[in-house]
């Protein structure tokens, strides 16, 4: 992104907002709301002023007020009244507010938190597509999608609230990472991706996925709940190199599974155990990846080794 001293791009302000590239057009279009910066030569840029009254119109439009009064607001106001604008009315304490913390992260992850809980599904999509365009899979799962999906289940736990929420930029996510394309038919697939049985939580698993297809690893991936007969069966059938059991929550590390996975006649040469649901103690030849680029580099390797 350009220095902020010389103005930002309006793809930028969008990702920064949480917002379409195309809502930002529109705004300049019908109320004025466009960049002042310019450069002959060059695409006029949003100085600081412009992100203020943006950011108001933003906050205004999501707190119900009609887009033409907001707009008038925001841009009859004085930078001091913009400032004062864009920093009241803070989110409800009832679990009802218009963002989720999203500690130290970025500008982008901000933009997608504000997005997520307006439920602006195309807006989502399209803010974790470009993340995914620009940084690849780990980086934009790392950087982008844990903060925020952290963020929805901390306000999710403390109020019981913003399942919507996480839904929506759950079935989001998957889209991006199912259309990150794959290897050719008939390539080798030394990876096999599961959940534990009972294991719902199969976000990170299609990251891992998606992440092995960037570097031409392909691999299966049986999705959420996997039983363990299915998951044996499914190792005897494909002859895997590594499998990867996810696990996010103690109550579904099955760790009986494991040991079973190891006894095997034609066990897997390598089987890994990745997510915080696991125990400390695991049994001995297990490896545990603690992050989606440490298991991504584990598979990666044993599928070369192989």
């Amino acid at each position: 992104m350009a220095d902020e001293d010389e103005g930002l791009s309006a793809g930028a302000v969008a990702r920064r907002l949480g917002i379409a590239v195309t809502t930002l057009r529109t705004w300049h279009q019908r109320y004025g709301l466009g960049p002042s910066g310019h450069d002959p030569g060059h695409h006029r840029r949003y100085d600081t002023d412009d992100l203020r009254r943006l950011e108001t119109m933003r906050r205004l439009t999501a707190q119900g007020v009609p887009a033409a009064e907001a707009a008038r607001i925001a841009r009859s106001a004085t930078d001091d009244g913009i400032a004062q604008l864009a920093e009241e009315r803070p989110a409800a304490r009832d679990g009802g507010g218009n963002t989720v913390a999203v500690g130290r992260a970025g500008a982008q992850a901000r933009g997608l938190a504000r997005a997520a809980m307006r439920l602006d599904a195309l807006t989502v999509r399209h803010l974790v597509h470009d993340a995914v365009a620009e940084h690849g899979v780990a980086a934009a799962w790392q950087d982008l999608l844990v903060p925020v999906l952290a963020g929805i289940g901390t306000r999710h736990a403390a109020t019981q609230r913003l399942v919507d929420v996480e839904h929506l930029v759950s079935r989001c996510v998957s889209e991006v990472l199912g259309a990150v394309p794959r290897p050719a038919p008939g390539t080798p697939v030394p990876v096999l991706l599961a959940c534990a049985d009972e294991e719902q939580h199969s976000l990170p698993l299609e990251a891992l996925a998606a992440a092995l297809a960037e570097r031409g690893v392909a691999a299966r991936l049986l999705g959420a709940r996997v039983p363990p007969r299915a998951l044996f069966d499914a190792v005897r059938r494909t002859g895997p190199a590594i499998v990867v059991l996810w696990s996010h929550m103690p109550h579904t590390a099955d760790v009986a599974s494991l040991r079973e996975l190891l006894a095997m006649p034609h066990r897997p040469p390598v089987v890994a155990a990745a997510g915080p649901g696991w125990p400390d103690e695991l049994p001995e030849g297990v490896l545990t990846p603690k992050s989606l680029e440490s298991a991504l580099t584990l598979a990666t390797a044993v599928s070369e080794a192989g």
